[in-house]
């Protein structure tokens, strides 16, 4: 048997959810290059159906998804031969099917397919962390009964993941989530008042989505990894920790009780950990992100301003009531970015329209999945009615 045929045996089928989106572009050059080892098995997205056709035509996939009935008689005129499906249930069969399901999708919506693939004893590649922070506890109750695995695609907990390898969790003091800053990291308070939406766009380090984007600036971002981190490594809120590192070489660390601590460090480049979370327990070539250590290097940390990036404040006390609060915090943030992008209020009134939105959480036991949905729903009107307040007479 050639080398070809072996490759081909142990060839994984994969599945990416938001294949136009960042992620899932760069998810598609990692198996390009990827010598024969990963086969597209499904491609989804939500509204950019000519690049959903034209990745298509070159991958030729089993199955694409889109968001719609109208969309998908759209595509099948365009694809023929390919099974076209639609909506939530398109997504959740979906995700159920290839070997790999790559979630990508942008916000809650992304629910579906996390839970649908890890029932079906698949591996999750998650991009998506808003379904893990606000489904934690369904998550943790189908993984007890599955054979599902999360390995995760965010470049903080890929390398927090790559530095636990080999380690048992008595053994773990700390995990340190690193953070480039944003945009607005040295800026003062009085520039802050007059941010503009194109300034929050202007990400220093990173190329994302809107959406991920203004999280950044705002240190949203973070403050749902600090969530995502406590649900993926079974840790407390107070064993994870952020530091701000402006140049993005050191990705994560993990402190150790012996006060060891482990770095995983590359140039910034998503193909990395999208290659590591298909190609896990294995590594392959090519290399993505390699550092020259025979020119000088300068690192540096920093701690966050939680003072002015109240943000991350907001996810510590999410983990500390606990009982659906991330859920709530994630559901809002999405309302208040959504309606920062429309122009309706000033980027620094982010923080304000989340604190009062907040404010009006009341605990809930999440047990199943349509839980998430209901509260979710319910955090989503809420947040409207306090924007729209905003609007009418101020806070």
């Amino acid at each position: 048997m050639n080398m070809g045929e072996v490759e081909r045996l142990d060839m994984k089928t994969v599945s990416i959810f938001g294949a136009s989106g960042s992620i899932g572009k760069q998810a598609l050059d990692v198996i390009r290059n990827s010598n024969g080892r990963y086969e597209v098995y499904a491609l989804s997205v939500r509204q950019s159906i000519d690049t959903l056709i034209a990745q298509a035509r070159e991958f030729r996939p089993k199955v694409v998804v889109v968001a719609d009935e109208q969309a998908a008689r759209i595509v099948k005129d365009d694809l023929p031969g390919i099974d076209v499906r639609f909506g939530d249930e398109g997504l959740s069969s979906t995700a159920a099917e290839a070997d790999v399901a790559l979630n990508s999708v942008v916000g809650f919506a992304g629910l579906q397919v996390t839970i649908s693939a890890l029932a079906a004893g698949k591996r999750l590649a998650l991009a998506n962390k808003e379904s893990l922070v606000a489904a934690g506890p369904i998550v943790r109750s189908i993984l007890k009964n599955s054979s599902g695995e999360i390995i995760p695609v965010d470049s903080e907990h890929a390398a927090i993941h790559q530095c636990l390898r080999g380690s048992n969790k008595n053994e773990v003091k700390s995990l340190i989530l690193t953070s480039s800053g944003g945009p607005f990291r040295t800026s003062d308070a009085e520039e802050l008042n007059f941010v503009t939406k194109d300034q929050a766009l202007s990400h220093p380090i990173w190329s994302m989505g809107p959406k991920i984007t203004i999280d950044s600036s705002t240190l949203m971002n973070k403050a749902l990894e600090v969530i995502e981190a406590v649900e993926l490594f079974d840790v407390r809120g107070d064993q994870v920790d952020v530091v701000i590192h402006p140049q993005s070489v050191v990705h994560s660390m993990v402190s150790f009780v012996d006060g060891s601590v482990i770095a995983q460090m590359s140039k910034p480049n998503m193909c990395l950990p999208i290659a590591y979370a298909l190609g896990y327990p294995d590594r392959f070539e090519p290399e993505y992100g390699t550092l020259d250590f025979k020119n000088p290097i300068a690192l540096s940390f920093e701690a966050p301003r939680m003072d002015v990036f109240r943000s991350l404040n907001y996810a510590y006390d999410a983990i500390r009531i606990g009982r659906g609060a991330p859920a709530w915090l994630s559901a809002v943030n999405e309302v208040v970015v959504d309606a920062f992008l429309r122009d309706e209020f000033r980027w620094i009134d982010i923080f304000a329209l989340i604190e009062s939105s907040m404010e009006l959480f009341d605990p809930v036991d999440l047990e199943q999945p349509e839980d998430v949905v209901m509260l979710d729903k319910l955090a989503r009107v809420r947040c409207q009615e306090v924007i729209d307040r905003w609007h009418n007479r101020g806070l």
